[in-house]
């Protein structure tokens, strides 16, 4: 008998509520909510709220909030969100020593009652979180990865759109490095419907562009006073359906890295195939060598917050 895909996402805060109607609303498969037992209620009236939405715009998926990992039993695919997010002033780094804590935990929830399933980390600091996540589970590199690349790449897509008065349905970027302030937005793989961007937009621009992208998350907390949440979910989303319909995307995802692009031990953003198998394999691809040289320096930074939260 056919059986309906269960999402778990972890944190009812922003991103794991918009996670929760997303995946709802796609009708991707049922959702379990979780939260700490002292935001369980916040978690199940959230779930609640979703569930009514579906009566009005008549999608078909379950949604319960809970503060029991009992509850996240048979998981298909389960979705990090849990942590502090950051506040002005902030970088993702200084979240280390809180985030570290809480996603070991999980992890251990994780592994003892979902351990099956493939894990999508989004919490930051992205890259040492899935390592963590990695670490806390013992799953194989292929189930867990992080989200950071496709929220990256999707920032610089729209920041070339804009600055070319164009749509962004007709733009392909490509985000690789650690999720913060180090990352490479590669201008020589971003296209505009297959035309170089370099041929449409001057480098000057493009400069700006590149800049704007890489500070894009502290862009937004500067102006909401905490991080961003419906692109990230959206982000996330992306990968749980392409490993759930075993759609063999070609996205940027933080995965763990045995000797591609001569890194070995860590996770970084770098493009990869996510289908049944979940990461089905890490894509090479020929760097300029300003941008070898720019991923070398974004592998050092993550390679020394990944090791600062070991030692924690």
């Amino acid at each position: 008998m056919a059986k309906r895909n269960k999402i778990a996402v972890i944190g009812a805060g922003n991103i794991g509520g918009e996670l929760a109607m997303l995946a709802a609303r796609r009708e991707l498969g049922d959702v379990v909510l979780l939260d700490i037992p002292e935001k369980a209620d916040f978690a199940r009236g959230k779930a609640l709220d979703i569930m009514q939405t579906g009566a009005l715009d008549k999608f078909d998926a379950k949604v319960i909030g809970t503060g029991d990992y009992a509850d996240i039993a048979g998981a298909d695919v389960v979705i990090v969100t849990a942590g502090v997010p950051r506040k002005p002033g902030m970088s993702r780094d200084d979240l280390v020593s809180i985030n570290a804590k809480i996603v070991r935990a999980v992890g251990e929830g994780i592994k003892a009652h979902a351990p099956g399933a493939f894990v999508v980390v989004i919490s930051n600091p992205l890259d040492a979180m899935v390592y963590e996540m990695k670490r806390a589970t013992g799953f194989d590199k292929s189930r867990v990865v992080g989200m950071a690349g496709v929220l990256d790449s999707a920032r610089f897509q729209c920041f070339i759109a804009e600055a070319a008065g164009v749509s962004p349905k007709e733009v392909t970027t490509l985000v690789l490095g650690g999720h913060g302030d180090t990352m490479v937005p590669c201008l020589s793989y971003c296209t505009v419907n297959g035309i170089p961007v370099r041929q449409l937009l001057a480098e000057d621009v493009l400069s700006a562009i590149v800049k704007r992208t890489a500070g894009g998350g502290g862009e937004i907390v500067k102006l909401m006073g905490t991080s961003a949440y419906y692109a990230p979910a959206a982000g996330a989303l992306a990968i749980a359906e392409a490993y759930l319909k075993d759609q063999k995307r070609l996205l940027a995802c933080a995965a763990y890295l045995e000797g591609e692009y001569g890194y070995t031990g860590y996770y970084m953003g770098v493009p990869v195939i996510i289908g049944g198998g979940g990461v089905e394999g890490v894509v090479s691809i020929t760097l300029s060598a300003d941008e070898k040289a720019s991923l070398d320096k974004s592998f050092e930074a993550v390679r020394e917050v990944t090791e600062a939260s070991l030692k924690l």
